[in-house]
């Protein structure tokens, strides 16, 4: 009898353990192309390396708002262009998909939410249509689905994008104020974090790569910017030290990915100020 109780709970415990191996972290953002600049591209590979699994959703809509994100949830819209990293790490696309439709999809973990660059320092701007799609998404969501409120980052010095000018076409004046809104932001008890990719690119900048973490302006760099952001996303959702992760973009080299991961690690312990990074 007591060899039958052991190997029972024996078998219990390895499917415990199995079942805990196996989860699946789940996360959709609610978005644009700084969403799809954050999570769509390396995000899934940081987690591979590490064992982990991760579903990976994305609202998109080029240049999108908040306010258009209330204007569309009123009308339950299917306006979004809905872009999936399965767990196998292929992304696949779907057109003219709700904000509704893509919370039923899946038994999210987080849903991400955040403003339009122009605005994405402007407190007011940002608090006039934020309380409504919280609430949306709030009354759509899974009891156990949390919400986050991803940070976004400052132009490049020279950016011509016009909403620039909204800061006086100064990137400090952008990062300080995305921080002031930000660090409001995070004490509203809506939000369980933060993801500062904000900050993550301003630490970025202090290193020898220098002031190149944008393409155009304002859309991160391709490769070792959007690798940036990723690692950012990484280390807050995982609570892992993502200096310890090995995975590498090929097309970054190593002091890019080293100052990646420091730049991402440094804004993780500190999200609202600069860190310098010395590579």
């Amino acid at each position: 009898m007591k060899k039958i109780l052991s190997l029972l709970f024996a078998l219990a415990f390895l499917t415990f353990d199995s079942s805990a191996q196996e989860k699946v972290l789940k996360i959709l953002a609610i978005g644009n192309s700084f969403s799809e600049d954050g999570i769509e591209n390396y995000l899934h590979d940081l987690a591979k390396a590490d064992g982990q699994q991760i579903i990976i959703g994305n609202m998109y809509i080029g240049g999108a708002s908040i306010e258009l994100h209330v204007k569309n949830s009123r009308d339950d819209k299917a306006s979004y262009s809905y872009r999936k990293v399965g767990l196998d790490g292929k992304k696949v696309t779907t057109k003219d998909v709700s904000i509704s439709q893509a919370i039923a999809d899946e038994n999210w973990d987080y849903i991400s939410l955040q403003q339009a660059s122009p605005y994405s320092g402007q407190y007011d701007v940002i608090m006039k249509d934020l309380p409504e799609l919280i609430t949306y998404v709030k009354y759509l969501k899974k009891p156990h689905t949390k919400l986050l409120y991803h940070q976004t980052w400052a132009y490049q010095h020279d950016s011509k994008h016009g909403g620039f000018a909204n800061y006086d076409n100064n990137q400090s004046k952008m990062y300080t104020e995305i921080v002031h809104a930000t660090k409001k932001i995070n004490k509203m008890k809506d939000f369980v974090m933060v993801i500062p990719a904000g900050t993550a690119i301003q630490n970025a900048r202090t290193s020898t790569q220098g002031d190149t973490y944008t393409r155009d302006g304002y859309h991160l760099e391709l490769n070792y910017g959007r690798f940036t952001a990723a690692c950012t996303w990484y280390e807050k959702l995982f609570g892992k030290d993502v200096r310890k992760n090995s995975y590498k973009p090929e097309k970054v080299t190593d002091l890019q990915a080293q100052i990646a991961k420091q730049a991402a690690h440094k804004a993780v312990k500190k999200p609202f100020k600069i860190s310098k990074v010395n590579l």
